[in-house]
């Protein structure tokens, strides 16, 4: 800085060339007499010589420089040190404070706005769909007529409130709309906003529950608060419960999850009659929702969304399929009843992968082909091709399957078979698909042990052919499934006689609970289990015993085919070339009937 003021004196004085001297060279002038004037400004010195010479020069501190140059008659003038500092180098030091204190400032007005919300995190994440950006109407979904129905009603609300509130009327608060995965429920919510033309909030029920304590309660005052400024309007929160589940049943009296539901409540009880704000919910849990959440004033109306019925099915492909060439060799009718169990979505995916497919060998249109390739792979899952088995263990996997197949066909109370193969898909070497010929609701004793006979063919098959020294882990899945469903019969649909109506919850009782039965109950429980396991398996192996033809009939089918339909199977099953008396003589020393097993159990 000092230097920069010694330069600047000369330039605004004087344009001449100023010599820049060391401070030995002009101690040297002093002594020798030749400087004329100086003016010392700190430890900067300009000057003059007698020669007419302009000069500047850094002295070091010397108390006897003053004393040297008065001895010479050297004019001395003295000024003080100039202080020119720029704004910059004055604010600069003062940035880092400045941005921390406008921060600090920031977050305590977020804070005073949206109670402990800090940097929006309490800020309810709904998205929010404008009625003219909903184009989903009712005559976009099908096979749910009933619960379409009911939310007509919704729509009325939300468009003439007037006309039920004149009769004393009050709009429902909450419509729950129940149901198995896939089956439409987020649909016919947006539907409801579609029709009716109002604002549609989305939200998932886990968007409400954080780590930190308070947070989703938060998020549900802003949720509502928001709907409230765009009255009348449709909430919809998905998978509720994520958030609305029993309070009480985790530890701690009052975490964040309790506050979050407590706050939902006291929201959905707090509504003005004068806004239509309707909360839609969706869930397939029902059974785990608080109780004072699904009371009247909160959800008024409790829909059940089902899977589709063969009609249902028809009418969601029809759907779909508009979006697809189709060729006229597809039959809607056809594909409906093959598919019981499907949900909505599994449909859309369904026409989806036949599309996929047709496009992949390079057709036009979608044909009937298509379909029933894709159904397949929706079912079993896309074939693996390129692994290849060996001989020996592709023929231990044409007999397992074979042996599931003759079960199921001379088995009272199975259902049809779909198809039957060998190739490798998803994690299974091989499968046997059977199908309801109609939709079912409920299973009877018969189809159960039907059932559960069919399971266990592969590895009675494995025995009788290759010996037990021989028999394969693939009947592991098998062998779960049955004892699974013979524990369900036992405990859950009351079909053991020594049991009786009696409902035992040992396989979804959590792990905090306490043990609902005693020592000689579950003993009992062991018992009858095995006693219904063993009886299906002695009535599976006589019926593989009895058409042994059959089985290696099938078998060969598979190692030649890899796949067979359902028709396949029974055609080579009821022939008459399967039909010979080439069958073991133990058949005769097995008493035993699959009549008499089921009466027996």
């Amino acid at each position: 800085m000092s230097i920069f003021v010694g330069v600047n004196f000369f330039t605004e004085n004087d344009k001449k060339d100023v010599n820049c001297f060391t401070y030995s060279h002009f101690m040297e002038e002093v002594h020798s007499g030749s400087i004329a004037e100086v003016t010392i400004q700190g430890p900067n010195i300009f000057g003059l010589t007698k020669r007419g010479e302009k000069f500047n020069t850094y002295a070091p501190f010397n108390p006897e420089l003053v004393k040297d140059l008065l001895a010479q008659n050297v004019v001395v003038t003295a000024k003080p040190m100039e202080q020119d500092f720029s704004f910059w180098q004055l604010i600069i030091p003062w940035i880092p404070f400045i941005v921390m204190l406008g921060l600090g400032i920031y977050s305590v007005r977020q804070m005073q706005t949206h109670g402990n919300n800090v940097m929006g995190l309490s800020k309810s994440s709904a998205k929010i769909a404008e009625e003219k950006k909903i184009k989903i109407k009712f005559d976009d979904i099908a096979g749910v007529d009933e619960a379409k129905q009911e939310l007509m009603e919704v729509v009325d609300f939300l468009k003439e409130p007037q006309k039920f509130q004149k009769l004393g009327g009050k709009i429902p608060r909450g419509f729950l709309l129940v149901g198995p995965p896939g089956t439409g429920k987020t649909l016919l919510a947006k539907a409801v906003a579609g029709e009716a033309g109002v604002p549609f909030f989305s939200i998932a029920g886990s968007a409400f529950v954080e780590v930190f304590v308070g947070v989703g309660a938060s998020r549900v005052r802003d949720l509502f608060a928001q709907a409230k400024k765009n009255s009348p309007c449709i909430i919809f929160i998905d998978e509720i419960d994520a958030v609305g589940r029993q309070r009480g049943h985790h530890f701690g009296g009052s975490d964040e999850r309790d506050q979050t539901l407590n706050q939902m409540l006291v929201e959905m009880d707090g509504f003005d009659s004068t806004q239509t704000v309707i909360v839609v919910a969706a869930t397939n849990r029902a059974d785990v929702l608080d109780h004072a959440l699904l009371r009247p004033g909160r959800f008024d109306r409790r829909i059940v969304v089902p899977l589709p019925d063969a009609i249902g099915r028809e009418k969601i492909l029809a759907i779909h399929m508009k979006k697809v060439p189709v060729h006229d060799d597809v039959k809607l009718g056809v594909l409906a009843r093959s598919t019981p169990g499907f949900s909505g979505a599994d449909l859309a995916n369904l026409v989806n992968e036949s599309a996929l497919l047709a496009a992949r060998h390079g057709r036009s249109t979608v044909r009937m082909t298509d379909f029933e390739e894709a159904k397949d792979k929706v079912i079993m899952g896309a074939a693996r091709r390129s692994f290849v088995l060996a001989d020996e263990e592709k023929r231990l996997t044409a007999y397992h399957e074979a042996g599931h197949a003759i079960v199921s066909v001379y088995t009272v109370g199975s259902d049809p078979i779909h198809k039957a193969t060998i190739l490798p898909r998803g994690d299974a070497m091989g499968m046997v698909v059977s199908l309801p010929e109609t939709d079912r609701t409920a299973f009877t004793y018969e189809g159960l042990i039907a059932r559960i006979m069919m399971s266990m063919g592969g590895k009675i098959a494995e025995e009788l052919i290759f010996g037990s020294n021989k028999v394969t882990t693939g009947a592991s899945a098998d062998i779960k499934a049955a004892t699974i469903l013979a524990r369900k019969m036992v405990v859950e649909f009351g079909m053991s006689p020594r049991l009786g109506f009696l409902y035992c919850d040992i396989i979804n009782s959590s792990y905090f609970s306490t043990k609902e039965i005693s020592e000689s109950t579950a003993q009992i429980i062991d018992e009858e289990v095995r006693a219904i396991l063993s009886s299906c398996y002695e009535g599976a192996k006589s019926t593989i015993i009895q058409h042994k033809a059959q089985l290696k009939k099938l078998a060969e089918a598979l190692l030649e085919k890899e796949t067979l339909s359902g028709e396949e199977v029974k055609y080579i099953c009821d022939s008459d070339e399967t039909k010979s008396s080439d069958t073991d003589d133990s058949v005769d020393s097995i008493n035993i009937s699959q009549t008499t097993d089921m009466n027996q159990i």
